[in-house]
């Protein structure tokens, strides 16, 4: 990967701001993805987000950290937070504003264990693929200090393959709807494409109860989101 998206961060972080990320789908048209929203504040998160940080408990593990907002909040509140990105730009602008640990490592390399595990703005997406779900909380469940929990949020994008009359035109002989190509690029620059998973809540109940992980239904947002909660 190019790290387009650390080399975004940086470049608004060091004052060079004149371009937002674009970013599309297999199944969407190009759309932009502004820079100042990656450095909101707090008040300026989504409900969804702001429930999560408000949940969160002991030591905390925030997964795809990107420009550090969340890890910030939660230092800001007396929590101990190691921040995670594989992305060197993004810990590079995490550690630049205040974030005291930020690592460069996947999720799967991660060795240490956690109360609170993070995974905020479309925490499935980085299970890439249904058939990686397993692994990827079989996993988690390992990071997990006993009592801890899991919080993570997604969208079921069922709407966006509905037709005028209520029905849905998805292909069945296709693989589950919620798997996406995903492009980004920046500054005339395209990243090498990547894998997103985008999976509706009774799907990710039903993976979590077959490696023996509860999860519950925390909050749901105004747009088919929805933010949950995982225990072991």
């Amino acid at each position: 990967m190019k790290d387009l998206f650390g080399k975004a961060l940086l470049d608004y972080q060091n004052g060079n701001y004149n371009e937002d990320i674009t970013t599309s789908t297999n199944i969407s048209d190009e759309d932009t993805l502004p820079l100042p929203y990656l450095f909101r504040e707090f008040k300026d998160m989504p409900k969804l987000e702001q429930k999560a940080l408000k949940l969160c408990k002991g030591s905390v593990l925030d997964v795809g950290c990107g420009s550090g907002s969340h890890s910030l909040y939660l230092q800001e509140k007396g929590f101990k937070v190691k921040a995670i990105d594989i992305s060197k730009g993004a810990n590079e602008v995490a550690k630049q504003r205040g974030v005291l640990n930020t690592q460069t490592i996947a999720l799967l390399d991660e060795t240490e264990t956690f109360d609170t595990i993070l995974l905020l703005m479309n925490g499935t997406g980085i299970f890439q693929e249904t058939t990686q779900v397993s692994k990827y909380l079989t996993h988690l469940k390992t990071l997990l200090n006993s009592g801890g929990q899991i919080l993570i949020d997604s969208s079921d994008i069922k709407y966006m393959f509905e037709d005028e009359d209520g029905g849905y035109w998805m292909d069945m002989n296709a693989g589950y709807y919620g798997e996406l190509d995903y492009f980004l690029s920046y500054k005339g620059e395209k990243e090498t494409p990547m894998k997103w998973l985008y999976l509706d809540f009774e799907s990710l109940k039903l993976a979590c109860e077959t490696i023996g992980l509860q999860c519950e239904l925390v909050l749901e947002g105004e747009h088919f989101d929805y933010l949950a909660r995982i225990k072991a």
